[in-house]
């Protein structure tokens, strides 16, 4: 046992050398084309940006509704794409165990004992036999060219990629659930809306009966005051419609099966800021989950190309064993019963028909293809960063207008129902400007939602909502 020792003893040298030698390239990150300030913003956005991001708060601090929070908190722990991403990275950690176990020499051990007895034949007596071994061996393929060490470094920027795709998953759901909540929201005040003005125009149909009971007003006013109150009872059954089936989504969300959904603060008391921190556009590319999973994508094809350029040198291999044989069991430890072998081997590829090469052109490919889609990646996010404030910033100027909008189909229908009254007017113009106002109403309803929802959509492409 003392020489195997003083065997790996002597190898130690041999192991730093080589721990010093790897092929292949080091990996660089790719210079990508950065712009000054995200396209999209407010006039005054055109000044250098500030360094903080609503990309950097905490979603709880972004989406103070806590009926939402509680959603999302449910959501985060039972989704079903973010218990797989999870799974995920327990794959890629016991992936790197086991191409991390490469590097080093694998060292067994094994006793073996073998009593026999032959029969005597015609021209030898009968005869026992016995051997007893106990022994130690070791082999190791040293990674002189740094092939394990490559490898090593690729399966662990796979891990990374797999952490950073889980977050990913975690910021795509905390978002698509903000949204659902907002889009629900936004379909209980429409069906509050329609409820409300359904009773509204029942009491006028009432009134306008009368008055046609009475001789003040034709039958044809009454049929136009029907037409109201189907108008407004029709919409009821299609949004209690979308109402459960958005609730019935949002329960997928949650990890759960369909069923009610819990509210919290309405629709238009929501918090929001009218304009939002975009921050610097260089911190995108280390806030984003998706160009972070990107770049370790790219980590890992490029320490691939090492793995594959080893092939072209030798291989070099190490065998030796150490132990005891005897063939009786109480003189094995003593005597001159030791045995030890040690070995080495060196094996050089000569013609593999282009194997070597090809693989090698196609580590290359692959990298350049990691390239690629690392910078494609950063492009469509600074893409959807921008699209997001436009749209937030247009949405914003559009409820404002719907918001004056349904002010001035409010007053108007208020004033031909006056005028309707004191005789002034036919029902027509009651019918006009009461149908007008509802549907500036129901408009203005989307327009509020659209808004939140746009927020919801600038946070995302900023990179926000994983960060726990």
């Amino acid at each position: 046992m003392t020489k195997l020792t003083a065997l790996l003893l002597g190898l130690l040298p041999i192991m730093l050398l080589g721990a010093g030698c790897a092929v292949g390239p080091n990996y660089k990150r790719p210079i990508v084309d950065v712009p000054g300030t995200y396209r999209g913003g407010m006039p005054q956005d055109a000044v250098p940006p500030a360094a903080e991001s609503l990309g950097d708060q905490k979603w709880w601090e972004v989406f103070q509704d806590k009926e939402l929070q509680d959603l999302i908190h449910t959501a985060l722990q039972q989704n079903y794409d973010v218990r797989i991403a999870a799974t995920r990275i327990l794959e890629a950690q016991a992936q790197l165990g086991i191409t991390r176990a490469d590097q080093f020499p694998t060292i067994s051990a094994g006793a073996q004992a073998v009593n026999q007895r032959n029969p005597r034949g015609k021209f030898f007596p009968a005869y026992e036999t016995s051997a007893n071994q106990v022994d130690l061996s070791l082999a190791w393929e040293l990674d002189f060219w740094g092939k394990y060490r490559r490898a090593t470094e690729s399966a662990r920027a796979n891990l990374l990629a797999n952490q950073w795709a889980r977050e990913g998953v975690v910021s795509t759901l905390v978002s698509d659930v903000a949204t659902a909540y907002f889009e629900l929201r936004a379909l209980d005040l429409q069906l509050e809306i329609s409820k409300r003005t359904l009773a509204s125009r029942q009491d006028s149909l009432q009134l306008t009966q009368t008055l046609a009971n009475g001789g003040a007003t034709s039958m044809l006013d009454v049929r136009q005051a029907e037409q109201l109150v189907d108008t407004a009872a029709e919409t009821i059954p299609d949004l209690e419609r979308r109402i459960e089936q958005q609730e019935n989504f949002l329960s997928t969300l949650l990890g759960n099966n369909p069923g009610p959904i819990a509210r919290g603060m309405k629709l238009t008391e929501q918090p929001h800021a009218p304009d939002v921190p975009a921050g610097l556009p260089s911190s995108l590319l280390e806030r984003r989950p998706d160009i972070r999973e990107a770049e370790a994508q790219l980590i890992a094809a490029n320490a691939q190309i090492g793995v594959a350029k080893a092939a072209y040198f030798p291989q070099i291999n190490l065998t030796a064993a150490a132990g005891y044989q005897s063939s009786a069991l109480t003189s094995l430890f003593t005597g001159p019963a030791g045995l030890w072998s040690f070995g080495g081997s060196l094996v050089q590829p000569l013609f593999t028909g282009g194997r070597i090469r090809s693989g090698v052109k196609f580590s290359e490919a692959r990298q350049q293809e990691m390239v690629l889609t690392y910078q494609q990646t950063i492009q469509q996010a600074f893409r959807g960063v921008s699209d997001a404030l436009v749209e937030y910033h247009k949405d914003r100027e559009f409820r404002e207008d719907q918001q004056q909008l349904a002010l001035s189909a409010e007053d108007a229908a208020h004033l031909s129902e006056m005028r309707y009254r004191g005789g002034a007017t036919s029902y027509l113009e009651v019918l006009t400007n009461e149908t007008n106002y509802f549907d500036a109403e129901l408009g203005l309803a989307q327009a509020q939602s659209n808004e939140l929802v746009a927020l919801v959509r600038i946070y995302r492409n900023l990179g926000g909502g994983w960060q726990q």
